[in-house]
């Protein structure tokens, strides 16, 4: 097979096709969803191809034909019928007030307007616009308008750090969004896509008749590339390049069926040939990262939550949930669907090793004073740990927490609660990569944290103390046997006890043992 050219940054359907882009069909769920009803919403993270689908289904309903050559809809389309299209999308910019929302708004409807072939709008406030723009489409072009909106969510996700702006903003884009409802008779399909699922009484007014397929296993790969994808589309580009080191960085995003590889990452490896956080670094979580300090999140839970479905799919501006938020952005995603006599229940995990290692890297600067060496630190945690020498593990962590001046303990509520000393320390390991299980089951309890590396398994237990080590983290982790579950594995077990003191808020017991 030839290589062709990567569509990076590309997320235009004509410019695709005409330019000998790699492109993985997805023109079937398209005739899918034409088929089986009329109006959706889906929620995506950033940079998944939502943008992309859109754009797809736009050429389709506008009866591009020649552009969909050689792809499943081309002989299942009637291309004799052409409908106006209707695209609104937030993508671009940001807008910091109701009034420069309604700006952009009115923009939008008139560019719209204007390909469509409208004459000027008679109405003088958005909502009336935005009905004379369906009904004029439609009696103009003689079918019913298909409504695309992108990043339907982004003006308040842009605000977030101030509720009452983003309160604003949720209410000028109801007022958009609320004519969908009304104006049915006009509109042929319509879809609305975004990162984040507000409720249907918050944002989209009544328009109830949306059919949220999230988290419809059908849909489960509407976006992004499967590992089949990957084989037969992309087989040229995967030369050189190790195919288990490829599903182990990037694969694992599920929304109850096919696993998904984020197609931003995938063609960035393939053009730079190295394993890297291309996704993670194209835009820092700052809201999430501040979120997580205020609630004093324990780290080492992060990435086995579970949740109900409820609020699972909820995002309100005044009452964000740690689960919801973090699944919708895509920094954990579902690890199992559980159906307990109809309820249903979500097990969540981090999607692979980009976003563990990422958002831990980040997690550990903003909980560790600035001027702190943790770059190094890392490094040299990395270092020790292949060498085995916990003696320098020990001074490691000591001199860490030694380290943090006591202004800083006294000015940073994060600092002043147990877990801090844990999820800190666990968060030096999980943003090298490495293989962190935390809390992990065996028939005697729950270890805190076993770590598998270089052929070797380290299992952890922290205890806090008043100020001098007590030995009951090593003394545990013994007496219940934690051993036992790994030993099948063949390889050398350290058993190691760790203890910090409340008091000077730092590393006083550091035990090793090997097991056996």
């Amino acid at each position: 097979m030839s290589r062709k050219r990567l569509p990076i940054g590309i997320q235009t359907f004509v410019r695709i096709r005409e330019d000998n882009c790699y492109y993985v069909d997805k023109t079937g769920i398209a005739l899918q969803l034409i088929e089986e009803g009329n109006y959706y919403f889906l929620s995506r993270p950033r940079r998944f191809g939502k943008s992309l689908f859109l754009d797809t289904l736009a050429e389709l309903f506008e009866g591009n034909e020649p552009l969909f050559r050689g792809l499943v809809a081309h002989g299942q389309w009637d291309w004799s019928r052409r409908y106006p299209v209707v695209r609104i999308s937030f993508a671009d910019g940001v807008v910091n007030s109701r009034q420069a929302l309604d700006t952009r708004i009115n923009d939008l409807l008139q560019v719209n307007a204007q390909r469509l072939g409208l004459s000027a709008f008679t109405a003088a406030d958005i909502p009336g616009r935005f009905a004379e723009l369906l009904r004029e489409a439609e009696r103009i072009h003689g079918q019913r308008v298909v409504v695309l909106i992108d990043e339907y969510d982004k003006p308040i996700l842009d605000n977030l750090g101030n509720p009452e702006l983003a309160r604003e903003m949720r209410d000028g884009l109801r007022n958009l969004y609320s004519v969908v409802k009304g104006q049915g008779a006009h509109i042929r399909f319509a879809m609305l896509t975004g990162v984040s699922k507000f409720s249907k009484a918050s944002l989209f007014s009544g328009l109830n008749n949306l059919n949220d397929i999230t988290l419809d296993a059908k849909y489960s790969a509407i976006c992004g590339y499967t590992d089949e994808d990957v084989d037969t589309v992309f087989a040229p580009e995967l030369a050189d390049l190790d195919r288990d080191e490829i599903r182990h960085w990037y694969n694992g995003y599920n929304w109850t069926s096919t696993s998904v590889y984020n197609p931003f990452d995938l063609l960035l490896l393939f053009s730079k040939r190295e394993f890297r956080n291309y996704w993670f670094e194209t835009g820092t979580p700052t809201f999430l990262l501040d979120l997580l300090t205020r609630r004093q999140a324990w780290l080492p839970e992060l990435g086995q939550l579970e949740t109900d479905a409820e609020l699972l799919s909820t995002f309100e501006v005044d009452n964000i949930a740690t689960e919801a938020l973090m699944f919708q952005a895509g920094y954990l995603t579902i690890d199992e669907e559980i159906n307990l006599d109809g309820n249903w229940f979500y097990r969540l995990r981090y999607p692979n090793r980009e976003v563990r290692q990422s958002l831990h890297g980040s997690l550990l600067k903003a909980w560790t004073p600035e001027g702190q060496p943790v770059t190094r630190q890392r490094m040299s945690l990395y270092r020790l740990l292949l060498a085995n020498d916990f003696g320098g593990l020990q001074k490691l962590f000591s001199a860490f927490f030694a380290g943090i001046p006591h202004d800083w303990y006294r000015n940073n509520p994060i600092a002043q609660y147990e877990g801090y000393y844990a999820s800190v320390f666990y968060s030096h390991f999980a943003a090298l990569g490495l293989d962190v299980r935390v809390e992990d089951a065996t028939s005697h309890g729950r270890i805190d944290m076993a770590v598998l590396f270089n052929s070797q398994v380290y299992l952890f237990e922290f205890k806090v103390v008043e100020l001098v080590p007590e030995g009951k983290a090593l003394q545990q982790i013994r007496e219940r046997g934690y051993a036992e579950k790994y030993r099948t594995r063949g390889e050398t077990i350290h058993l190691i006890g760790v203890e910090f003191s409340r008091e000077s808020r730092s590393v006083v017991g550091f035990e090793v043992e090997r097991d056996g």
